[in-house]
């Protein structure tokens, strides 16, 4: 019964792909509306398909450089297993191809949203909120068939009859396309970050404050760029990003469920299978909620917000009753406390959520705070906002380390030395946390389609009353989004923890490999292995005293250093390249005002295609450094320090990233909400001094969320992939 219960996952997955089939072929039946909205619609759809197009030719040949290197690692050095280049590959091929879906369905919705919003708020946001729902389901979808695929696979080449480790290799090789996935998502969140980033900076600074023109003003040459830039950054990104994260969470989690069960293959292969049913289930239950979505017309912000709260709490109540039924079916070691776990994961995605939502939205006080700080000038906002997104941190962390408190005590049964399970129980919470997000990345995905609506209103000179209803969805998006990356982020660290005592199982995978072409092992304290089993039976403390792990060894403390520098190294590259492409963007739109005879008359219409040349180009080159670093220092820390600046490295990254990646996320979004919030008339609405404050805040606040924030959790997790799919190297030429 429990091998039948398996095939509920791939199962699951194929029904996520065929309801986000569904829901797109729905969405093309609805009319793009007049020929003026088709007209910018397909301008948008080609600038972001030419990007993509442009991008996945420079990841491709990435990939190819790095296949290349695990083959020859695989097959001639035989430190890798031989499955490992191929799984790389699907990882990175899945992740990408997630994001192009989305971002395809998202060029296809937003005239629709538009013309939809003609008729109703009601429809616009079912339209734009289905269209998020298509990149939901599809990254849930293609992520359990990955996940299932591979492991058929793999069972079928390491049977357990002929094999009593084959769990352990089969979800340590499944990691791997899990380091494939990050590699892919950083890529795609830093490039796309830093195309959308640099044309809305330029369409921003020269448009709405040198010009005086409004948001999306056709007269404005950075406004298709600006169309471009939602999709290629907040939706291809963004796919990609939680494509990883949900793999990711799964992934560690069944390599520690194999672990945690050595010796009692059957227990194994509950354990493994457990993260993934979980996943099934809420992708049922995700699907449900998303018919639940739906508001009437003159919502307010609040109404809106409970319309897609109504479809997320209703998803995140059953899944709890679902994942408890499979647990109880399952039978694991300790299931009511390993349901517990997942419930405390949960419930701290739905805190992280909720804080976000208060910090963040212009409904609450810290945005309208930040907001009245505008009647001082730029300087006063911008310090406002900063603190404000530093004190946003506090809850967020807080409930991470109770999460992971309790998520390990209840699935070790209060035993602080079962550390096996209890490090099981913080992979399950991730799981638990991620379980919707068919649902909650839908609630994401939707906003930047609201955004692009509002600008195709805008510039198909649509009546100011549909303005004004993408605007309210557009507004809601904001604080969605940053819900959204909250969810990303909080999922980092609890998996980036499970990932870290993966490391350790996949050490042990490495050392074994050792042993065919030596017949003992030394640890860096002396101590001497001589049979590769023996592995099986040291415990994860007798791990860390043979590899010397502990804080008063300086190299772990260097590891540490090297993770929190670069957090600040990889912000700092990613927002000077932002600025770097603004600068271009705001030149070329100021010298299109000053040149081009009839743009502010509207009697010529703008060079967009020079500003969409100029983000793709900008966008391609400087992605490449801040991701080649992120791949490359967790294997050079690991060459040169071993695996205790290893693991230092990786808990430097998490400790730090995690924080800022929530300070970054909030700040933005607070300063994004804060304009918007003017904009709808208060402090003097468009045009006022405040405004042009808050516009210059929001413009600061542009790469924190969409670019270096939310690339953060993806350099969390890639560090922590890279660091494992390179152990055996670490353990087979390590300097120090």
């Amino acid at each position: 019964m429990i091998s039948k219960l398996f095939w509920v996952v791939p199962v699951a997955s194929v029904l996520a792909l065929f309801f986000a089939w569904f829901f797109f072929h729905q969405l093309m039946k609805e009319s793009e509306g007049t020929d003026t909205m088709k007209r910018i619609a397909k301008h948008v759809r080609k600038g972001a398909m030419a990007y993509i197009k442009q991008q996945y030719k420079i990841v491709a040949l990435f990939f190819l450089v790095m296949t290349i290197l695990f083959a020859v690692l695989a097959y001639v050095f035989h430190l890798q297993n031989g499955w490992v280049p191929f799984a790389f590959l699907t990882g990175g091929f899945f992740s990408g191809l997630s994001g192009f879906i989305g971002m395809r369905t998202a060029t296809h919705a937003s005239a629709r949203t538009a013309n939809a919003a003609r008729r109703s708020l009601n429809q616009g946001l079912r339209i734009a909120f289905r269209s998020g729902a298509v990149m939901g389901l599809v990254v849930v979808g293609l992520g359990l068939l990955d996940i299932s695929l591979w492991f058929i696979v793999l069972n079928a080449v390491y049977p357990a009859a002929e094999n009593s480790h084959h769990l352990q290799i089969i979800t340590t090789t499944m990691l791997t396309f899990g380091m494939g996935a990050s590699a892919q998502a950083l890529f795609a969140r830093v490039g796309g970050g830093i195309y959308t980033k640099a044309a809305d900076v330029g369409a921003d600074l020269v448009g709405k404050i040198e010009a005086g023109i409004p948001e999306d003003d056709p007269r404005n040459p950075a406004t298709i760029a600006d169309n471009v830039g939602d999709n290629v950054g907040d939706v291809a990104g963004m796919g990609a990003d939680l494509y990883e994260s949900y793999c990711g969470s799964i992934l560690a989690t069944a390599a520690l469920g194999a672990a945690a069960f050595i010796g009692n293959t059957e227990a194994q292969f509950k354990a493994v299978i457990a993260p993934m049913l979980i996943a099934a289930v809420g992708i049922v239950l995700s699907i449900l909620g998303i018919y639940m979505v739906k508001t009437k017309e003159g919502a307010t912000q609040k109404n809106l917000l409970n319309s897609l709260s109504r479809g997320i709490n209703t998803s995140s109540i059953l899944i709890v009753l679902g994942a408890l039924g499979v647990l109880w079916l399952l039978d694991i070691q300790n299931w009511v406390g390993v349901w517990l776990a997942m419930v405390v994961g949960l419930l701290v995605g739905i805190v992280i959520g909720k804080s976000t939502e208060y910090f963040t939205s212009e409904e609450y006080k810290p945005t309208r705070k930040i907001a009245k700080s505008s009647d001082t000038g730029p300087a006063t906002l911008i310090i406002s906002g900063l603190g404000i997104g530093m004190i946003s941190t506090f809850i967020p962390v807080i409930s991470v380390v109770l999460g992971i408190i309790f998520a390990f005590l209840f699935a070790a049964g209060g035993d602080l030395v079962n550390s096996k399970m209890g490090l099981y129980g913080i992979g399950i919470a991730a799981v638990g946390m991620l379980s919707t997000l068919g649902i909650t990345l839908a609630t994401d995905a939707y906003g930047p389609v609201a955004d692009n609506a509002g600008g195709n209103a805008e510039m198909s000179k649509l009546d100011p009353e549909v303005r004004k209803r993408t605007d309210a969805l557009d507004s809601l998006g904001n604080t969605t989004a940053a819900t959204g990356k909250g969810f990303a982020i909080g999922s980092a660290a609890l998996t980036a923890l499970a990932l870290l005592a993966s490391y350790i199982e996949e050490l042990k995978v490495g050392i074994h490999r050792l042993f065919e072409s030596t017949t003992s092992y030394i640890f860096p304290n002396g101590f001497e292995i001589t049979d590769p089993f023996h592995l099986d039976n040291i415990t994860m403390s007798d791990f860390m005293t043979y590899f010397q792990v502990h804080l008063m060894n300086p190299i772990v403390l260097v590891g540490i250093f090297i993770g929190s520098m670069m957090v600040f190294l990889f912000c700092g590259l990613t927002m000077n390249a932002v600025g770097r492409c603004a600068a271009k963007m705001v030149a070329e739109v100021r010298r299109q005002f000053r040149e081009i005879a009839g743009i502010m008359e509207g009697t010529t219409e703008p060079e967009y295609a020079k500003c969409v040349a100029i983000s793709t180009k900008g966008a391609q080159v400087e992605m490449i450094l801040p991701s080649l670093l992120a791949i490359t220092v967790p294997i050079l820390v690991g060459l040169i320090f071993g695996v205790p600046g290893a693991i230092g490295l990786l808990v430097g990254g998490l400790g730090t990233g995690f924080v800022m990646a929530i300070f970054m996320a909030n700040t933005g979004g607070a300063w994004d909400n804060a304009k918007k919030y003017i904009e709808s008339g208060h402090l003097g609405g468009k045009g006022s001094e405040a405004h042009t404050a808050a516009v210059i805040g929001d413009t600061v606040g542009d790469p924190f969320k969409d670019t270096s924030g939310p690339s953060l959790n993806i350099l969390i997790k890639l560090m922590s992939m890279v660091t494992i799919v390179m152990a055996g190297v670490t353990v087979a030429f390590t300097i120090i």
